[in-house]
This record gives C-alpha cells, structure tokens and sequence, in this order.
C-alpha cells in the first residue's frame, strides 16, 4: 500500500543562506510526528524560497 503525501502549508519566504539547516533538523525530529518538511527555490523569483509542510 503506498502511503499519501499530503501538502499541508506552503510559505514563500526571503532567501536565507542556512535555513536548510532548519528544516534538516525538523525532519529528523518530527518524522516519527509523520510530518516532512521541503524547502526549495522558488521558480519565478531566486531571491525567494518555499517552504512547504507535508504529512506522510
């Protein structure tokens, strides 16, 4: 049975150098909350980021 991500809030942010850091670190101490964190670039602008919340 494959398990569903669900997309539970997405934030455009300003582009911060270590935030990685951030949602490295929220991943590891929430994946057993069934919860994943994702941050990338954001496609129509590189000075801003999206950060986005999941649950698996």
């Amino acid at each position: 049975m494959e398990k569903k991500i669900e997309v539970l809030s997405t934030v455009k942010i300003e582009k911060v150098i270590d935030l990685y850091k951030v949602v490295d670190l929220l991943n590891r101490t929430l994946k057993h909350e069934d919860l994943m964190f994702g941050l990338a670039l954001d496609k129509e602008d590189e000075e801003k980021m999206v950060f986005t919340i999941y649950r698996t």
